[in-house]
């Protein structure tokens, strides 16, 4: 079996490919450089988003007379009270920055 020669580039083969391999080098370089970009944009936008730190808040919320806490937590930055008065179950949320009242469910059996 015969194998074919290797045959030397000619000089202007050499310069298209070199021309070829520069274009690609260039394609990547900007791929690089807007995923590069891409990625400090983001989080500019999310520094400039956050809201930091709350000052400490010193906030008395009043209950009804004789009513008592049953349950806390934490959950999606709101604060979830459970409250019981009278036989009655209030669910109280509140913003766990500012501990402002978000929202008030109450539960009552039917007569």
């Amino acid at each position: 079996m015969t194998e074919p020669a290797a045959t030397e580039m000619t000089p202007e083969q050499t310069a298209a490919m070199m021309a070829r391999i520069r274009r690609m080098m260039l394609i990547a370089a900007l791929t690089t450089g807007l995923g590069m970009a891409a990625i400090l944009v983001v989080i500019g936008y999310r520094i400039s988003r956050s809201e930091g730190t709350a000052a400490p808040t010193d906030l008395t919320e009043m209950l009804p007379k004789g009513a008592r806490i049953v349950s806390t937590s934490v959950a999606n930055d709101r604060l979830v009270v459970t409250v019981e008065a009278g036989g009655v179950l209030e669910i109280r949320t509140f913003d766990a920055r500012t501990l402002k009242p978000t929202g008030r469910l109450k539960f009552a059996n039917q007569p």
